[in-house]
């Protein structure tokens, strides 16, 4: 495990799922291993770079970088790029799958063609399914999240070579 962690994410949801995993112990890092002891929100490299790395830190750091999109890029100037490993952990489409897959719906939302966002707030009649404070409380049992997590591993389409929030666990059971 390297000595400088961060863990940084997109939204709000994502967030939540991190702090319920973080405070039940469930990953392969602390809270106290991550930079600020916190889950950052902080989507591009330089802003990244401006915030954090001037701190002057003596060894290498890894970023986990939580987000849906397997396009977007986090670009560090050249004076970073050997001092930051970043590993990007995928959640495409997006978080809402784990209510998706919580839900026992997964095959309903495949034929219904929509976002999962939308799926959750039309069809689920969640409206808030993108904030912090509803994920929070939808997963406040952790089972159900480790749960959730396991069925949408099953399910997803994950690339070879791809991380998952399933990785991230310390155990998969």
């Amino acid at each position: 495990m390297a000595k400088y962690l961060a863990c940084i994410c997109e939204g709000g949801a994502e967030r939540a799922i991190l702090d319920l995993l973080l405070n039940n112990h469930k990953l392969i890092f602390e809270r106290e291993d991550l930079i600020e002891e916190e889950v950052l929100k902080c989507r591009r490299g330089q802003d990244f770079e401006e915030k954090y790395l001037k701190k002057g830190f003596s060894e290498k750091i890894t970023v986990y970088r939580v987000l849906d999109s397997r396009n977007e890029n986090f670009k560090l100037r050249k004076a970073y790029e050997k001092k930051v490993d970043v590993i990007n952990v995928i959640t495409a489409p997006e978080i809402e799958m784990l209510i998706i897959c919580n839900e026992g719906k997964y095959r309903e939302f495949k034929s219904k063609r929509e976002k999962p966002s939308t799926y959750c707030k039309h069809v689920l009649e969640y409206k808030n399914v993108k904030s912090y404070d509803f994920i929070y409380e939808y997963f406040c049992d952790i089972d159900v999240l480790i749960n959730a997590l396991h069925e949408y591993r099953r399910v997803a389409k994950v690339r070879r070579n791809e991380k998952t929030l399933w990785d991230l666990l310390k155990q998969k059971s």
